[in-house]
């Protein structure tokens, strides 16, 4: 099994800056991928970054410039910084990775962490 554990939420005002960071820990024998994903009420979830063996790293284009996602494979841990917050990036945060294990991939998810951004 695996646990993914996500900190770093929170209330902020608009152009104000968050950290988010996950620790994913359990039967992790390798991992390809690790994404921070986001969903606001009446809304489907969708990816905000993501770092991949075979894609490198992408971006939702809204937060392009403003967000950095950053990875340590060894760890098995993800970060998000978040700069210029708008309300529009008022969601749940979750943590995702996908574990190679025997040559099947699983996907994990995290609980989430609520990010409120006021204008």
């Amino acid at each position: 099994q695996v646990h993914l554990v996500e900190s770093g939420g929170g209330s902020v005002q608009a152009g104000g800056s968050l950290r988010l960071s996950c620790a994913a820990s359990g039967n992790i024998p390798s991992s390809d991928a690790m994404a921070w994903y986001r969903q606001a009420p009446g809304k489907e979830r969708e990816l905000v970054a993501r770092v991949s063996t075979a894609f490198g790293t992408q971006y939702k284009d809204s937060v392009k410039g403003r967000f950095t996602i950053s990875r340590d494979s060894a760890k098995n841990t993800v970060n998000l910084q978040m700069d210029n917050l708008q309300s529009e990036d008022t969601a749940v945060y979750l943590c995702n990775i996908w574990v190679i294990r025997s040559g099947t991939r699983s996907e994990y998810w995290g609980q989430g962490t609520q990010v409120t951004v006021s204008s």
